[in-house]
């Protein structure tokens, strides 16, 4: 087996002193890729060894017994009915398999730390027990996977051990792990190489696990108020039902542009029309926007309708949700804050009910009702402050007064309710108040989490809505205006029930329990740049 080393040497002379950073930058990077082939060519050698001593370096399967986790248990087990004060406890033999991510000693005996997806374990090897393939840990390097068979002991030091017995190569590793001190420090590295980050980042690993029992708690919860779980179309003709820029895509056997879908909105209110009452979906959306430490182009959401009921009612089942997964997968309601600082989160029902106008004037002294067309919104914004991107439609602008002034003080979790019908097109009006629609949406440290409304059913006001949308389209050259979706207005003339909706973000509030700052953090293929 040969490896072909490809390493580009430029020779640069150059008073510039960017140009010797460069310089000294490409040296290190030469240095560190020299370096590296000679490990990679070291372990190539010993899998050569390992083969004319007739071992497999990758065997098909091993029969493991336990975890490092079982094991360890196991032995807490034996010491809790141990009575002999003379003798220390020790387990029956166990199996154990897993990746080596340090070793210690030398001589005659030798200490390895065993890393598997259920945490850690020493394994104590000595040549008078291990006999002939004590040999074999010369051969092996940081970052291999192996198996160990025998007792479980506690060491003088008081350490968990398998006393091997056996000892088996799973996987013989070519390349080395990061470094064993510094680690992958840098974001763009973790999540490039996640799988580096999982196996020596503990932290990314436990987000990793985290996630998916968030989403199954979110199920449960669901699905035990009896809402059914359903899946709807990723490709779409009509990219409809939020505001946002889609992604397009070709058919080619239909020979017809589709779009990957930006909400499961409109597909699931067509359910209620034909009598699914209560209906979820957990599934992933696609928006074509930018990349920063809230937003991912492709995220996960979980949305429900539910017939007869409404935002108020879906705002209580929001806390109860939000809450109940807190204490089902932390343990508490209560988010301590993480190593790096912040606060305590406390998830516990109720959440205050904040109107979105009466938070606008307090934040910013802007009434919207006075201040109700794009000219006088944007004199009010440049008085205060706050920056005016030429060419935005009313709503955007409004939108934009939220984000900067209103919702960086949201830290505790809190609804924001009633807001403009010209921010809603989904929304039902909001009875003896004109111009608003009965919508809320969910805060917690400064993000929002949950967006939901009273659902409009009346199908001439929202025909009127949409095309509404699609003049802003035109008008303020929008393209993230909602669609008309033609489709789905004819569905709803046939009757769709009064209801209330949600959609909460789980990237979002898998963040929030993780208490990571970035989605990066709980995604575990983000989006990246080049």
């Amino acid at each position: 087996m040969q490896v072909v080393l490809l390493i580009v040497s430029e020779q640069m002379e150059s008073s510039d002193p960017d140009n010797q950073i460069q310089e000294s930058q490409a040296g290190n990077e030469r240095d560190r890729l020299v370096g590296e082939q000679r490990l990679m060519h070291d372990r190539l050698t010993k899998i050569a060894a390992l083969r004319e001593l007739g071992i497999d370096p990758y065997p098909r399967s091993y029969r493991r017994t336990h975890t490092t986790a079982e094991a360890v248990k196991l032995l807490e087990a034996a010491e809790a009915s141990h009575d002999d004060p003379e003798e220390h406890a020790r387990t029956e033999p166990v199996s154990v398999a897993g990746r080596i991510m340090a070793r210690r000693g030398m001589g005659k005996a030798s200490f390895i730390d065993l890393k598997d997806g259920s945490g850690r374990i020493q394994l104590f090897a000595r040549e008078n027990i291990l006999g002939d393939k004590f040999e074999l840990l010369d051969l092996l390097d940081l970052g291999d996977i192996v198996g160990a068979s025998g007792a479980v002991v506690r060491t003088r030091r008081g350490e968990p051990s398998v006393e091997i017995t056996d000892l088996v190569v799973l996987t013989k590793a070519i390349r080395p792990l990061p470094d064993k001190w510094a680690g992958l420090q840098d974001i763009e590295a973790r999540t490039r190489q996640r799988y580096l980050d999982l196996i020596s980042n503990d932290r990314a690993m436990r987000n990793a696990l985290l996630r998916p029992a968030i989403v199954a708690s979110i199920r449960k919860f669901m699905q035990g108020r009896g809402f059914v779980e359903v899946e709807t179309p990723v490709l779409v003709p009509v990219a409809a039902g939020a505001s946002a820029r889609p992604f397009t895509t070709h058919h080619n056997t239909l020979n017809r542009g589709l779009y990957l879908r930006i909400a499961t909105e409109l597909p699931l209110k067509k359910l209620m029309v034909g009598g699914i009452e209560k209906v979820f979906e957990i599934g992933r959306l696609f928006r074509n926007e930018g990349v920063d430490q809230d937003h991912n182009p492709e995220f996960t959401t979980m949305e429900s309708y539910e017939a007869y009921a409404d935002y108020e009612d879906v705002m209580a089942m929001v806390e109860q949700l939000v809450s109940t997964v807190a204490l089902e997968t932390t343990g508490s309601m209560l988010l301590k804050a993480p190593e790096e600082g912040g606060p305590d989160i406390d998830l516990t029902p109720p959440w205050p009910r904040l109107d979105l106008r009466q938070e606008i004037i307090k934040r910013t002294g802007i009434d919207f009702v006075e201040c109700d067309d794009v000219e006088s919104l944007s004199g009010a914004m440049r008085e205060r402050g706050i920056h005016v991107e030429p060419g935005l439609s009313w709503a955007r602008l409004l939108d934009k007064v939220i984000s900067s002034s209103v919702e960086p003080h949201l830290i505790q979790p809190s609804f924001l309710v009633d807001y403009p019908v010209a921010m809603s097109p989904l929304a039902k009006r909001k009875p003896g108040v004109d111009g608003i629609v009965e919508r809320f949406e969910a805060f917690v440290l400064g993000h929002e989490m949950a967006n939901a409304f009273t659902e409009l059913n009346d199908p001439v006001d929202q025909r009127a809505r949409f095309e509404e949308q699609e003049s802003m389209r035109k008008d303020f050259k929008d393209d993230e205006a909602d669609r008309l979706d033609e489709d789905f207005l004819v569905a709803i003339e046939h009757g769709m029930p009064p209801a209330g909706g949600l959609g909460i973000g789980i990237d979002r509030l898998a963040m929030l329990i993780c208490r990571e700052e970035s989605i990066r953090e709980v995604i575990l293929f983000p989006q990246l740049r080049n």
